[in-house]
């Protein structure tokens, strides 16, 4: 039985008990409660099944120490099952004592709805992190809305929690917290008397995500490299590449976007559907934190592909698809054939060079006028060796990554981990100081009016401070651009407003303010120039947000015929 034929209450317990099992899950107690039932009926089933074993105790203090022991004696987790309200507040001694001996439990604690949270209803408390950092990890699972479109997260989630309790993800062994905020109805109908215990698993049984310290992966002609923002040596993907003959899929903070796998125009590629239908990958080895578009993550949720991700540290990987199949801290590739051509890659990089030609084509058509991704574009190649190149989170780094040709030499950094576009001018400006202390070159950052805005009390510098050679590039088309790229625009009456919010800055007369440089970039021989500021300046490239968003639609529709005629 699938599980929409579920109530969510139970295909959510459903789903995420058969992944625990097949995580490796052999022991289970729970304490009474009506709030968890459909934890302890699934269970029971399961333990009728024999595929589990199933202990009760009246008493949760009881229940988490019997847990602790039948964990502490065999190493494996072990899991806890209680009702919402103070029932939870019991394991805690347990959990205590876990995390101080390293003894791996997952305490699966139900919760009322949101909606019932902070309202006087029975048995309601605050769960949320209530064992603070006595855990390895807490999740609040969310409430379960319907049992299909969630089953990959519940999996995904499952296998997390399993790695960190276990260890095996990285790190010590401990307590896991995942809360489970279940609705009514909270026991099966008659219709749900068979359970399909599958309910989109991996098909060899196995658990969603594996856990290996290095994964042996038998080669294939159709795999792909993704390498996504991160602090972390691309070295060792790029050779890889090289041994598989894969292409190399590299946002440009990954530094990646080097030798002759790289793609320079991917994302056209892969934003394309009729020539991602006849270029999936069976595997993707990924690493960094990979998202800067939809048709990235779209590629990462493919189906019948092994997702093997480079874990960033212990017990810490970036999976924002939650398709991750093997977390890792290395690659072997057997079974590669000693010669031969790969059809595969020779592919994507004929659909790359023609994609790449069409899209400059587009760009220069106008000779010497400049454009916001002519900007990024010609930008990064006019920066020499040794550079560093600070991007903002928006709209600059989409640019850099559609139109970056593969380079070396030249440093890209972004604020990533959280996207935002606050603190811009600060980061850019420190960073650029500890480039040039270690002996590096000239700095530029490439940002927003919007980013620029955000922190501009980071130009204010005290005359007794250190400064950097930094120019700051700043792209001011009046409000927000990349919201011209999103559903927003398509309403036209709250638009403008709330999401373009033009603001009308006069940036020279800040520039003046701060006791800076400035100049304004009129045309794309200007750019040369950039590199050769002395001290801290601002060069202001000015935009129109309407016909910059008209510009992309039409590379847009540039690659894609292109894409047709290879």
């Amino acid at each position: 039985m699938s599980p929409h034929h579920l109530n969510p209450s139970t295909a959510q317990a459903t789903v995420i008990i058969d992944e625990l099992i097949r995580c490796g899950l052999r022991e289970v107690v729970i304490s009474p409660g009506s709030r968890s039932a459909p934890l302890a009926m699934e269970f029971h089933r399961r333990a009728e099944l024999g595929d589990v074993r199933l202990s009760v105790r009246i008493d949760e203090r009881s229940t988490a120490f019997l847990a602790l022991g039948l964990a502490k004696a065999s190493r494996e987790p072990v899991a806890i099952v209680c009702t919402s309200g103070t029932a939870a507040a019991h394991f805690h001694a347990a959990v205590i004592e876990a995390d101080e001996s390293g003894v791996p439990l997952l305490v699966l604690t139900a919760d009322r709805p949101p909606e019932l949270r902070g309202t006087g209803a029975n048995q309601t408390i605050d769960q949320l992190k209530l064992y603070g950092p006595a855990v390895r990890w807490f999740c609040e699972v969310g409430v379960p809305e319907d049992g299909t479109s969630s089953t990959g997260y519940w999996r995904s989630m499952v296998a997390r929690a399993w790695g960190l309790a276990s260890g095996s993800a990285g790190g010590a062994a401990g307590a896991v917290h995942l809360n489970l905020a279940l609705r009514d109805p909270l026991v099966p109908g008659v219709a749900d008397a068979e359970i399909d215990a599958g309910l989109g698993g991996r098909a060899d049984g196995g658990p969603w995500t594996r856990f290996w310290p290095v994964a042996r992966i038998g080669w294939t002609e159709r795999g792909l490299i993704v390498c996504g923002d991160g602090d972390y040596d691309p070295a060792p993907l790029l050779e890889l590449a090289e041994q598989a003959s894969w292409p190399v899929l590299a946002e440009p903070s990954s530094n990646a976007r080097v030798g002759r796998r790289a793609l320079s125009a991917y994302q056209y590629l892969i934003g394309d559907a009729g020539f991602m239908a006849g270029h999936r990958p069976d595997v993707i080895v990924s690493a960094g934190r990979p998202g800067l578009s939809r048709g990235q993550l779209a590629l990462l949720r493919g189906p019948s592909t092994r997702h093997v991700v480079l874990a960033a540290g212990p017990a810490r990987w970036s999976d924002p698809a939650r398709t991750a199949t093997d977390v890792v801290n290395g690659v072997r590739l057997e079974g590669r054939p000693a010669s031969g051509t790969s059809r595969w890659l020779e592919g994507w990089l004929d659909a790359d060079s023609a994609v790449r030609r069409a899209v400059d084509e587009a760009l220069d058509a106008g000779g010497d006028e400049l454009s916001e991704p002519r900007l990024a574009r010609d930008l990064a190649a006019a920066l020499p060796d040794g550079a560093l190149l600070w991007a903002a989170s928006s709209l600059p780094i989409r640019d850099l990554d559609a139109h970056l040709a593969p380079r070396s030499g030249l440093r890209i950094l972004a604020s990533r981990g959280a996207s935002g576009i606050d603190g811009l001018v600060s980061s850019a400006t420190g960073a650029a100081l500890a480039h040039q202390a270690a002996g590096g070159g000239p700095a530029v950052a490439l940002l927003g009016d919007l980013a620029m805005l955000h922190d501009s009390p980071g130009l204010w510098i005290g005359p007794d401070e250190p400064r950097p050679q930094l120019c700051l590039v700043v792209v001011n088309n009046d409000g927000g651009g990349i919201f011209s790229q999103l559903e927003q625009a398509a309403f036209p009456g709250p638009f403008e407003r709330v999401f373009g919010t033009p603001h009308g800055t006069d940036l020279r007369k800040l520039a003046e303010a701060a006791a800076m440089r400035y100049s304004q970039i009129n045309k794309a021989a200007d750019l040369a120039q950039i590199a050769l500021a002395d001290g801290l300046t601002l060069a202001e490239y000015k935009s129109d947000r309407p016909g910059q968003a008209a510009l992309r639609a039409a590379l847009t529709r540039a690659a894609g015929k292109a894409l047709r005629s290879t």
